[in-house]
């Protein structure tokens, strides 16, 4: 295999159209080889965009594609883990958007099939590749000096940002059984982890964690390590989620809030005695907003700020050329399947502190 990628995306929705498609056609490095997409609308719009000469019928053919030297699964979370065992098992180099399953039990054989696996599989956590995230990870203080750490996400959910700045192509011919199946595979995926008995909200803020939270997990774990255990966790109408994590020494709060109020604000703060760390991620449905690492100093007799940024790269752009790195160097990547497993358990311990909430 050369320097240039040929790579199949399976699945063409929202996240494919507003980032991983464009990204991937303005990137000489990378060829788009193969789509397929359960809507035959879509896939043929989205080869017509791209210029894609092959559409493949099924995910099962495109994977078998032996012209391919990776894959992209973007599909809805609960066909993550089997496609990505096809994947594994016919040689492909896989980039699978997060989470890599819904479930630990999905996960953990993949993890075992991937550890002899000599090609790469790369887990989307696109914020842990964000240049000021990478700056905070340079600039953090030691384990030891930090006294609180907050990690929050209080957003409005991607369509009121969508729809005012993207076109996005809306398929029709999706086979209404299809969407049944999908959403009683994802209930039942569900289910299996926070029990039969487990409320429609209580499942849907273990939905929460698999989604939006999951960025934050994978990244307060990059910071600090794993927590020595979840202290308390509590959730509201599912999508209301406070986590409270005992690193042993200080607490780290996760807070995560969907509601209609159209900001998106995302971020890390961390602070030490007399230092304050923080960086705020916006929107990721508008490309190119800046992010900026700001750091608050403090003595007896004066203060100030850095701002270290803004940085305008996209954390997708920089995810890409991550990947690309991986697949032409061997380099294992840091957001492998084992770091996505450790992320999986931390959600089935939160969903456990819901279960005891009264």
């Amino acid at each position: 295999m050369g320097e240039r990628i040929r790579v199949g995306l399976i699945g063409l929705g929202e996240v494919a159209q507003l980032m991983h498609l464009p990204l991937l056609a303005d990137d000489r490095r990378f060829e788009i080889a193969a789509v397929t997409d359960a809507s035959p609308s879509l896939a043929a719009h989205v080869a017509e965009r791209y210029g894609v000469k092959t559409r493949h019928a099924s995910a099962g053919a495109l994977i078998a594609d032996e012209t391919l030297d990776a894959v992209f699964i973007l599909t809805p979370d609960h066909l993550h883990a089997p496609l990505l065992e096809q994947a594994i098992r016919a040689g492909r180099h896989v980039f699978i958007e997060k989470p890599a399953a819904l479930t630990a039990a999905e996960l953990k054989p993949l993890v075992e099939l991937d550890a002899g696996n000599p090609r790469i599989v790369f887990v989307g956590y696109m914020r842990r590749f964000a240049p000021a995230f990478t700056a905070l990870k340079a600039r953090l203080p030691t384990r030891d000096e930090i006294r609180h750490v907050r990690i929050r996400d209080i957003i409005r959910e991607s369509q009121f940002f969508v729809d005012q700045t993207r076109n996005i192509f809306k398929p029709s011919d999706v086979p209404a059984a299809l969407i049944a199946e999908g959403r009683n595979r994802t209930e039942a995926l569900l289910r299996s982890v926070m029990g039969e008995a487990a409320a429609p909200d209580q499942l849907r803020a273990y939905q929460v964690l698999t989604g939006l939270a999951s960025h934050s997990f994978s990244a307060m774990r990059e910071l600090l390590g794993p927590p020595k255990a979840v202290a308390a966790a509590r959730q509201h109408r599912g999508d209301n989620v406070l986590v409270m994590f005992d690193y042993d020494t200080f607490t780290a709060l996760y807070e995560a809030v969907i509601h209609d109020v159209a900001r998106f604000d995302a971020g890390i703060e961390v602070l030490t005695l007399n230092q304050h760390f923080r960086i705020n991620y916006d929107t990721p449905y508008i490309r190119n907003l800046p992010t900026r690492l700001e750091i608050t100093t403090s003595d007896l007799h004066s203060t100030g700020t850095e701002i270290v940024g803004p940085f305008y790269e996209d954390a997708f752009r920089v995810e890409l050329g991550a990947f690309h790195h991986a697949v032409t160097t061997g380099e294992r990547p840091k957001t492998r399947l084992a770091d996505s497993l450790a992320d999986l358990e931390l959600f089935a311990e939160v969903g456990r502190h819901f279960l005891m909430q009264r």
